[in-house]
């Protein structure tokens, strides 16, 4: 199967209450922050909650060196306030993103992610990031997932839609620009 990446469009997102589960992992322990959607999915049964969207991880602080934070978590249709057994619930701010979605397996990932920052740059346009000691920390930065793995095991057919948040100072003009330089068109 061809792999593909989409031009990154900018898309307003409205607020969007979420429940998650937080971890600390490395490249190598990733699996432990996807580990935290079994979980999840069970918390919201036993809550009796439904998903308002796909799943997704929300990076708030990614150091390649020594690590990520990052929430497994699922979008949905209104708040709700408690924690429960490591279940946080928050709210994925609104503002203006850029979006792009990726067909291939998630290792690809990392590079579709520098593409769309490199792209970003070109275009003039800053994201919702800043520079803190324990790495770079986002205001919001989304991978979510379209494919469930359940029903499609096959790693190179997985879509993943990346929405970055930008700083509240950008302006609405730009809706597309070139990733052809990150080498999976």
């Amino acid at each position: 199967m061809t792999r593909s990446t989409e031009i990154p469009v900018l898309v307003d997102r409205p607020a969007t209450p979420y429940v998650g589960i937080s971890a600390s992992v490395t490249p190598g322990t990733f699996a432990r922050a996807a580990g935290g959607f079994p979980e999840l999915f069970a918390w919201l049964t036993a809550h009796s909650l439904h998903p308002a969207g796909p799943p997704f991880f929300r990076y708030a602080v990614i150091d390649p060196g020594r690590g990520m934070v990052v929430e497994a978590g699922v979008p949905l249709a209104e708040a709700v306030h408690w924690t429960d057994g490591g279940v946080v619930t928050g709210v994925l701010p609104a503002g203006r993103y850029a979006v792009t979605s990726h067909v291939g397996p998630p290792d690809e990932l990392v590079q579709v992610a520098a593409g769309m920052q490199a792209w970003a740059a070109a275009e003039g346009l800053r994201f919702d990031r800043w520079d803190t000691p324990e790495g770079e920390a986002w205001g919001c930065r989304l991978e979510l997932q379209l494919t469930d793995p359940l029903i499609e095991p096959e790693m190179a057919r997985w879509e993943t839609q990346l929405a970055l948040r930008l700083a509240d100072d950008e302006p609405a003009a730009g809706t597309g620009g070139d990733l052809g330089d990150i080498g999976l068109l």
